[in-house]
């Protein structure tokens, strides 16, 4: 079923997955659409039925990808492979096809990685989608450009009439805001990861952390500046929620900058929309 996103059903359906998330399934259905992204903080699996309405999710802590290349792939599969088998069990055994995702621009090789370790969880990769485009599939985005903040990489995507005419993918994301912190206060990158995700300590935190913000900032402004009939950024990714960091955009590139709620869940739902056999 391809139903067109608007920005109505956009909001439902990253709304509704983010309270079913690690949560046992409410309903099921009769078809599943599987999205698996294999991000370098966070693995999430989202499971949606054959209307694009969330069943499932599963969200775990991993270290095992770095820059949006697979590291370590035994544990990788390990930790899909458990998170699909709990999905399985829970919805009666009928997940069988999936999607996945890697950075925009990236090779041949990550994009093999990547579906090898979903495939080595049981199932059949139909799509390797890239990570901001999913983005936008999900954001309903004809006209815009989508920049996905991830642990290890910033992606961009730009995009005219629905088409995608820019990528791009550096170096810096949440897990440098992360290591800023750990160095700032000297104390280890477990303790640095939990200070950062505390809302509380968010703002107090800006400061020390702006230097980076500034970086992401230019590197957004760098492959995007271009685009001058483009005023719009649309931020996903997990870190893209830091206090202070939309306002650090939105003045060094002066576009808007518009960030949806749950932004690390994005990206996954995106992936699972893409979950169809060609």
């Amino acid at each position: 079923m391809n139903t067109k996103i608007t920005p109505e059903i956009s909001t439902k359906i990253y709304e509704e997955f983010a309270s079913i998330v690690n949560k046992k399934p409410q309903r099921k259905g009769r078809k599943y659409k599987v999205g698996v992204d294999l991000g370098t903080a966070n693995i999430v699996v989202a499971v949606l039925d054959e209307n694009n309405k969330p069943i499932a999710g599963a969200m775990k802590a991993a270290q095992v990808v770095k820059d949006g290349v697979v590291v370590d792939f035994i544990g990788a599969r390990e930790i899909v492979r458990e998170m699909v088998g709990y999905l399985n069990e829970e919805l009666e055994g009928k997940l069988t096809i999936a999607a996945c995702a890697i950075p925009p621009g990236t090779g041949e090789g990550v994009s093999k990685a990547t579906q090898y370790v979903v495939e080595e969880a049981g199932l059949d990769v139909v799509n390797v989608v890239d990570e901001p485009i999913a983005a936008a599939k999900v954001l309903g985005i004809e006209d815009g450009i989508v920049v996905d903040i991830g642990g290890g990489t910033t992606g961009i995507s730009v995009l005219k009439d629905g088409k995608v005419v820019y990528i791009a993918d550096e170096p810096t994301g949440g897990t440098h805001f992360t290591l800023v912190l750990a160095g700032h206060f000297n104390i280890s990158f477990e303790e640095a990861e939990k200070m950062k995700l505390d809302t509380q300590r968010q703002k107090m935190l800006a400061p020390i952390l702006k230097p980076c913000m500034e970086k992401v900032a230019e590197i957004i402004k760098r492959h995007t500046s271009s685009f001058g009939n483009i005023d719009t950024i649309y931020m996903v990714g997990g870190a893209s929620a830091l206090h202070g960091l939309k306002e650090v955009v939105e003045n060094t590139t002066r576009k808007k900058v518009i960030i949806p709620r749950y932004p690390i869940f994005i990206t996954p739902l995106g992936i699972a929309l893409f979950c169809e056999k060609g």
